[in-house]
């Protein structure tokens, strides 16, 4: 069955040889291989200005450059997030985006609508995918995860986006070749299986 699959490339750099655009674009070609349907965000593209205040949060209206990707969560079955680990959590560019699109009236219910106890993307699935320079089982297990957990608990599953699934990518600095060529088919397997 195909999906509706929109791909969130959460790397800050513009440069196209980064990691995490290679990732986002193998996990779009597997997809659409199979017969996904496949809208590709990627926020490097992108320029927008930062919520500023709560009224901004409540009322304010998003900008135009992201009507399009707001569009694409919505149109969307399943959400696949990318992003390199900063400082131990998401690149702030992400944040940004997360907190223009997912507002109240889009991703959770206004008080008029009935409170945020509404969760209005219920219905899609996600992946994270998360790339970082420490091993990956060091941040799972040390760490345990806090930011990818607090994305999967206090953003996506808050707007209803259940299940969230995880792909772990450690030790990605100097990455040998065939790593990399396994990473590529790895993500362009699960954009076959769109999942």
């Amino acid at each position: 069955m195909s999906k509706h699959i929109a791909i969130i490339d959460s790397h800050p750099d513009q440069d196209a040889g980064r990691l995490g655009h290679d990732l986002a674009n193998a996990y779009a070609d597997g997809a659409r291989e199979a017969g996904h349907e496949v809208h590709l965000i990627r926020l490097a593209d992108l320029d927008f200005p930062l919520i500023r205040s709560k009224q901004q949060w409540d009322s304010g209206k998003i900008p135009p450059a992201l009507e399009q990707a707001q569009d694409s969560i919505a149109w969307a079955d399943h959400l696949v997030i990318l992003y390199p680990l900063w400082l131990g959590s998401m690149p702030a560019l992400l944040k940004a985006f997360l907190e223009q699109v997912m507002r109240p009236g889009f991703a959770i219910a206004t008080p008029e609508m009935g409170g945020m106890s509404r969760k209005l993307l219920r219905g899609k699935s996600a992946r994270l995918v998360v790339t970082m320079g420490m091993p990956a089982a060091l941040y799972r297990w040390y760490f345990r995860a806090h930011s990818l957990k607090s994305l999967e608990r206090n953003i996506l599953k808050f707007c209803g986006v259940t299940p969230v699934k995880e792909t772990l990518i450690g030790m990605v600095e100097n990455m040998p070749a065939p790593s990399y060529r396994r990473w590529m088919v790895r993500l362009a397997a699960l954009g076959s299986a769109g999942t």
